[in-house]
């Protein structure tokens, strides 16, 4: 279990680092220069905060696996909230977003189903993490 879970910290990390180029592939600096100032800036703040928790969880999960797996209370509450972050991000994906408006071409099509890949094999590690740990 530790392995999945050093393998979930590095596609946690991945998924951080690929983010950085999404801005520029979908335009957010030109869509939100239509915002408010205000509401431009809450959008890039929750951008910086998304960003931030990747990297928490991928670093956490790379270099204390096995403080994620040790059966206490608090193992549980971390890896049942990284469970749950991925499980709402992944019904959000099929529930709330407009897929249809992303960019043409394979690559974003492969893209995607790598994202969905990596949400999906979060989502069970850190749940199968979270009862284990129960």
């Amino acid at each position: 279990m530790e392995r999945l879970i050093v393998l979930a910290g590095i596609g946690q990390l991945t998924i951080a680092f690929v983010s950085l180029v999404i801005p520029r592939v979908l335009g957010w600096r030109e869509e939100t220069a239509k915002l408010r100032p205000l509401t431009r800036q809450v959008f890039w703040t929750y951008a910086a905060y998304i960003w931030g928790s990747h990297m928490a969880f991928g670093l956490l999960s790379v270099l204390a696996p096995g403080a994620l797996l040790d059966g206490s209370l608090l193992a549980r509450c971390v890896t049942g909230f990284i469970a749950a972050w991925w499980g709402v991000r992944l019904t959000l994906h099929f529930t709330s977003f407009d897929r249809s408006a992303r960019p043409p071409g394979l690559i974003y099509v492969l893209a995607e189903i790598g994202l969905v890949t990596l949400f999906i094999a979060h989502f069970l590690i850190y749940l199968a993490a979270t009862v284990r740990s129960a």
